[in-house]
């Protein structure tokens, strides 16, 4: 990619974030280079929620071996329950590649769906993977913290950009720095203190 190509991508970042607004965004992707999963920018999401009195719901994964040959040692960790489940197929110490299981994701994306019902203030999710490039994985849960007005932060690797663009559309806004993400986080606060107040008159 060339310096002109990569300024006129921080242009057009700088040009959505304004017109958007990231106070204004109900979605937004936290993006991140291949293979440099955003770990600490989430923990500190999640603290930051809690601290200012958010109700989170969603799931992070976590790492179980700092080893780069173990990358596939991954759980998805549910945020308001801290319930853990692996999402890797177990293919054996002589495997190449990482296999998602399936079944293992809809079953934490169906009790994340099932949380929703309690109306947290914010849902973060791991991953815009190949499952939600595909159509499937998480989409319908995203779908539906939209429809119940849940403000909603997804992490989206850079190769899967194009694809979440298709999706979100309009509607989303794409944040890297993590200021960017405190003040997309205090606009959420905003807006919840303001829903409150409103429902007390």
């Amino acid at each position: 990619m060339s310096k002109r190509q990569v300024d006129v991508g921080i242009r057009m970042h700088d040009e959505m974030v304004e017109k958007v607004g990231v106070a204004a965004a109900p979605l937004v992707a936290l993006v991140y280079d291949d293979g440099k999963y955003p770990y600490e920018t989430f923990d500190h999401l999640v603290d930051h929620s809690r601290r200012a009195r958010l109700k989170v719901a969603g799931a992070l994964q976590r790492r179980l071996f700092l080893d780069e040959n173990r990358r596939c040692d991954v759980l998805l960790e549910e945020i308001d329950t801290a319930n853990q489940t692996p999402i890797f197929e177990d293919r054996g110490s002589g495997a190449k590649g990482c296999r998602l299981d399936e079944s293992a994701l809809a079953e934490v994306t169906v009790r994340v769906l099932a949380s929703l019902d309690a109306r947290p203030n914010i849902l973060v999710l791991n991953k815009f993977g190949k499952a939600e490039c595909g159509g499937g994985g998480t989409l319908d849960l995203i779908a539906r913290a939209l429809d119940l007005a849940i403000p909603t932060i997804v992490g989206v690797p850079r190769s899967n950009i194009d694809a979440w663009r298709g999706f979100a559309g309009d509607m989303g806004v794409e944040l890297e720095a993590r200021g960017d993400v405190e003040r997309w986080l205090e606009s959420v606060r905003q807006d919840r203190t303001i829903d409150s107040t409103s429902q007390l008159r």
